[in-house]
C-alpha cells in the first residue's frame, strides 16, 4: 500500500496552524488538533501551489530574531 501523503492522484487539503505553518494533508484523514483547513480538497499540484504562494517564511510566527539578540 502506498503512503497516502505521497499519492500524485489523491485529493488533498492544506492545513495551517496558529504559528502559520502549512501542511499538505490527505482529504480523507481527520486534521490533527490545532490545525485548520486553509484550502478545501483539491488535487496535489493545486495544494502545493497554494502552499508555495502563501507560506513564504518557513519560520513559525514569533520565531524571528528579536532586536538586540545575538
Amino acid at each position: 500500500m502506498s503512503n497516502p501523503f505521497d499519492r500524485e492522484d489523491g485529493q488533498f487539503i492544506v492545513l495551517v496552524n496558529e504559528a502559520g505553518q502549512h501542511s499538505l494533508w490527505p482529504e480523507f484523514v481527520v486534521p490533527p488538533a490545532g490545525w485548520r483547513v486553509a484550502l478545501a480538497a483539491t488535487d496535489r499540484t493545486s495544494c502545493l501551489r497554494y502552499v508555495a504562494t502563501n507560506w513564504t517564511d518557513l519560520r513559525p510566527r514569533g520565531a524571528g530574531c528579536k532586536q538586540g539578540a545575538a
